[in-house]
């Protein structure tokens, strides 16, 4: 191995590049390093995958699992929420860092926590196919990704499989969603008294219907003619929006997974910050979605639903300030004639003052969680590959550091010592800025509000 500049791979296109700007050789016989073992054991690829998800900056539980969150106080706010949730008030709360300051890997430890407490849990993660201001591409994609801890499959799935269609829970989710309260369309009683009836005896109308209660279309001939055949008569259903069923669906969802024995539904939505990048009626309408998951206003009550967004803590200065949403939206909107204008202005606004006072930013690691970071990393990557890590220099500790910059320059160097121990790799840190110009390709196709026949 040469010495000089190096690529070593550890490039964060969001964040930052840390690259060896510089490396000696030392006499090998100086290094305290054991050669790599040859055979490969089954604990010792779970150690390769996580040092891999590590290195892409990519959470995978067994590294979170090692590494814990290194946030208590939010880990604390979370815990208290959940509480607040399985009593059937819905809440939420968003958090701040900056690119690689840890806020997938802190999701994907809430993401344990809420699934040890009995929560399903989804992962939503902000794009051009799940705009956040789309209420009906949101709930496809939490539905999708819905699981629960001793689950195989989707979880609204297998809650209606493992819904007792004889007990008081099943009994209690149909008077419910029969109840003016609920303000459901008629076809979710409907549907779920249909699939009570057909569950064993036709699996596949018991499947379109499940299919149904995570976003699909259900003809309504399709279902009064299975009411008819299960002997129930003509049932009235009155028309409905694509837009209404996809929030009653959330709430109906978030019932039933509470009814099969969930204690409720956990939403997580990372790479909230994409909103930056939308129009500015879009952004309004995503600041009118952060307001209600963050503050859990879902217009229904007793519902068991948690929610946790994740974005960038330069937002409010870049978006907010930068680009003068907090005046310029308002007055925007005071000029639309649109008949939900005024109801969007005041929900944008709760929600840019979300962003700008309730955001709960992540703490950067001290002295302290960082040697336990670099221990844990340090022995994970011994396991990993068979041999004993030597110390090495790693980045120098700033304030500004963030900790997946940290952590891809220790395995880094690692793997460079790994393979020739005479070679000590310096590593320097290249910041990349955050990008928050306007792109209409990234909001997504446009919402459709033909009514479901």
């Amino acid at each position: 191995m040469t010495t000089g500049a190096m690529d070593t791979g550890a490039m964060d296109t969001a964040s930052a590049v840390s690259v060896p700007t510089a490396s000696t050789r030392v006499p090998t016989e100086s290094a305290n390093v054991s050669a790599p073992s040859t055979g490969v054991s089954a604990d010792s690829l779970r150690h390769r995958r996580a040092v891999e998800a590590l290195r892409a900056g990519v959470p995978s539980s067994d590294a979170v699992a090692l590494l814990g969150s290194g946030q208590p106080e939010i880990e604390d706010e979370f815990l208290a929420l959940l509480g607040t949730a399985r009593e059937g008030t819905a809440a939420g709360m968003l958090v701040g860092g900056g690119f690689g300051s840890g806020k997938s890997h802190l999701l994907e430890h809430l993401t344990q926590l809420a699934l040890a407490e009995g929560y399903a849990v989804s992962r939503v993660v902000v794009s051009k196919e799940t705009p956040l201001h789309d209420p009906v591409k949101v709930f496809r994609a939490a539905a999708e990704s819905a699981v629960v801890a001793d689950g195989h499959g989707p979880a609204i799935s297998e809650a209606a499989e493992r819904l007792d269609l004889q007990g008081p829970a099943y009994a209690e989710l149909l008077r419910w969603a029969m109840s003016p309260a609920a303000g459901l369309n008629e076809r979710f009683a409907a549907s779920l008294l249909l699939y009570a009836k057909t569950r064993d005896r036709d699996p596949e109308l018991a499947e379109e219907i499940v299919r149904f209660w995570c976003g699909d279309p259900l003809g309504v001939a399709r279902l009064r003619g299975g009411l008819k055949a299960a002997g129930e008569g003509k049932a009235d259903l009155s028309p409905v929006t694509v837009r209404a069923l996809g929030a009653q669906r959330l709430h109906f969802a978030t019932r039933l997974l509470a009814a099969a024995g969930c204690a409720g539904w956990l939403v997580l939505f990372d790479e909230v910050e994409l909103i930056g990048r939308y129009s500015v009626l879009q952004r309004a309408k995503s600041y009118a979605q952060i307001a209600r998951w963050a503050r859990g206003r879902h217009g229904v009550p007793g519902l068991p639903l948690a929610a946790v967004l994740a974005m960038t803590d330069d937002f409010e200065a870049a978006v907010l300030t930068g680009k003068k949403d907090k005046d310029a939206i308002p007055a925007r909107l005071r000029g639309s004639v649109a008949a939900d204008a005024v109801e969007l202005v005041a929900d944008a606004t709760l929600g840019m003052r979300v962003i700008d006072r309730e955001m709960k930013l992540l703490t950067p690691p001290d002295d302290v969680e960082l040697d336990r970071a670099y221990a844990k990393v340090k022995e994970l990557h011994g396991t990993a590959f068979g041999w004993s890590p030597p110390d090495i220099e790693g980045l120098e500790r700033l304030g500004a550091t963030r900790m997946r910059q940290y952590i891809r320059a220790w395995i880094n160097e690692w793997d460079l010592v790994r393979l020739d121990v005479a070679f000590v790799p310096r590593t320097v840190t290249v910041d990349v800025a955050s990008d928050y110009r306007e792109d209409k390709d990234l909001e997504g196709g446009a919402q459709e509000e033909s009514e479901e026949g």
